[in-house]
């Protein structure tokens, strides 16, 4: 297991010790944070070792936290005066600052007990130290335990319960990591998002120009892609127009693999064209290939093999995946200057992993990078409506698809037409209402699909994927050929297109697409093709009825609002 670099929790412990400790009593504080089960797979093997060092952070309260939303929807409703008039840096960290009694509280608390405070971000409403476990314990009024994953035997230090010491109350919104837990499911060799499915590794010979059908009959290449969603060949033109794609360790991806790509399947692109790597946490983009994956393969050669020269970065961690890599990346990402305009990301978690609290507040960094222009896409998952482990009372959600500031991926199969893959992920949040943006979409949803299987999830919460794309058998090279399939796939096409989409803007003197959501659902959706055949669907241990949603007219919970095309999407942004 890969020891997490900067400011993370260990996830590794010598030895677990049997009789965990009794939680606390003789405290009064209030309980500032809780969970009432551990997620599955986890059990608790014995209390931390005393003298064991935590890297914990304070996330210090802010003057108005919803300041950062409001400014997003003012830059990205297509209907607003501010519209494309997207926030400096140095605006939204005034946006997003702690308020000044805050940062005196955390300040002082620190100093009185002899820790050291490091600024985490630019604004400084994060902030990193680190105490031992008897000192946390008694501080936190916790019981830091060693909790094992019983399948991968991933061990972290965490605790059920926190409260915050009389001077933090009121200052501090959270202390992380706590109580959230990492999926184990995510990170290392391409391990991500549920189903990947792959054949045997074997070279496909490139498929001539011919028409659409003969196209994707065999493969999903360029090629196919091209056709199918009327994406251009011709070479971008502004090179400060980048697209970002997101790595996590194990996932690393020899430039090698890349030109092999593009010498089979885009040889009118030079060969040596390649990507640049933005680290985070410590992460090498090793070039041996001992660390290399077909996710980091698929993620850079269909960007890169996509959107003909548009500078691709690699941004890329060295955490496993863990709540801490999406929280690093995203304010690493928030540090820099000239973040890039797209960023695509193809894991995801279940939302349960990571408490409400944490996972409101990394949702409205999204909303900072949004407000600054740049279009986040994730994948919304390749199982379903999930199979989550001892619950079969409601469909499993992902993050970070559940947060309304981002643009969730679903998936597809075939051509002409196109149909919901069974595999996309969809569904409804627990954590997040729905945005007024989706309001009409997903009403109209419900007036065809009416209350079936309503028991099983929050008919109010934020909907998704938003938006859909091929996701089935694309052909990638990794140390040889081989086909894969899921919304890691879909995600960084459809990022690809809005890459190619702000290149011409760009060269009009116009502003990127930005946060997509509000103009997808309002004005995009007339450039979308309509995916209504087909259905998203997963077949749990048990007795429960397969799982998922069907494509209807309109927007779904298995396709989004339907496929992007490149040529209608130009000319309905007046191009």
């Amino acid at each position: 297991m890969h020891t997490l670099l900067g400011l993370l929790a260990l996830v590794l412990v010598p030895r677990a010790i049997a009789n965990p400790a009794l939680p606390r009593t003789d405290d009064v504080l209030p309980v500032h944070e809780s969970r009432q089960s551990l997620p599955p797979g986890f059990v608790n093997v014995g209390p931390a070792p005393s003298d064991h060092t935590l890297k914990l952070r304070f996330a210090l309260s802010q003057n108005d936290p919803n300041a950062i939303v409001d400014a997003l929807y003012r830059v990205s409703d297509p209907t607003s005066s501010e519209y494309g008039q997207y926030l400096s840096k140095a605006e939204v960290e005034q946006l997003i600052a702690p308020k000044s009694a805050a940062t005196d509280a955390v300040k002082a608390w620190l100093q009185d007990n002899n820790f050291s405070g490091t600024a985490l971000t630019p604004a400084r409403d994060w902030i990193g130290f680190e105490i031992p476990v008897h000192q946390a314990n008694r501080f936190f009024n916790a019981n830091f335990s060693i909790f094992e994953h019983d399948e991968t035997k991933t061990q972290v230090v965490r605790t059920m319960a926190y409260s915050l010491p009389a001077s933090l109350q009121g200052h501090v919104d959270l202390v992380h990591p706590t109580i959230s837990f990492p999926d184990p499911s995510i990170g290392g060799k391409g391990n991500v998002i549920g189903l990947q499915r792959r054949s045997s590794k074997r070279t496909h010979p490139r498929i001539a120009n011919r028409d659409l059908s003969s196209k994707c009959a065999n493969i999903t290449d360029p090629e196919c892609l091209q056709a199918l969603y009327s994406i251009p060949s011709t070479p971008a033109t502004n090179p400060d127009n980048r697209l970002g794609v997101v790595g996590f360790y194990g996932n690393s991806v020899p430039y090698s693999f890349l030109k092999q790509f593009l010498l089979t399947y885009r040889p009118d692109i030079d060969p040596s064209t390649n990507f640049t790597v933005d680290s985070v946490d410590g992460g090498v983009n090793e070039q041996d290939g001992s660390d290399s994956s077909s996710e980091g393969a698929l993620d850079i050669e269909y960007t890169v093999g996509l959107a003909t020269n548009v500078p691709v970065v690699y941004v890329f961690s060295g955490a496993l995946g863990d709540f801490d890599g999406y929280l690093d990346i995203v304010n690493q990402l928030l540090g820099e200057e000239n973040p890039p305009q797209v960023l695509s990301t193809s894991y995801a978690a279940e939302e349960t992993s990571f408490s409400f609290a944490l996972t409101d507040k990394v949702c409205k960094q999204y909303a900072q990078l949004g407000a600054r222009g740049t279009s986040i896409l994730f994948a919304s998952g390749d199982s379903a409506a999930g199979c989550p482990v001892g619950n079969d009372t409601s469909y499993q959600v992902l993050f970070p698809s559940n947060c309304p500031f981002v643009t969730s991926v679903g998936g597809t199969v075939l051509f002409e037409p196109e149909e919901a893959w069974q595999g996309s992920g969809g569904g409804f949040s627990n954590y997040f209402s729905r945005p007024a943006y989706q309001d009409a979409a997903v009403e109209n949803f419900f007036a065809q699909y009416g209350d079936t299987n309503a028991d099983l999830y929050n008919h109010t919460g934020r909907a998704y994927p938003d938006i859909s794309a091929k996701a089935d058998d694309y052909v990638i090279y990794a140390a040889g050929f081989t086909r894969i399939f899921g919304t890691s796939a879909s995600t960084p096409v459809t990022a690809s297109i809005i890459a190619l989409l702000n290149d011409r803007l760009a060269s009009a003197g116009k502003p990127p697409l930005g946060f997509l959501n509000p103009w997808l659902y309002s004005k995009g959706a007339s450039a979308l093709t309509d995916i209504v055949d087909g259905s998203s669907n997963i077949t749990c241990e048990g007795t429960t009825p397969p799982r998922g949603f069907p494509a209807l007219q309109g927007w779904d919970p298995a396709t989004g609002l339907g496929t992007p095309n490149f040529d209608k999407l130009l000319a309905l942004l007046g191009l």
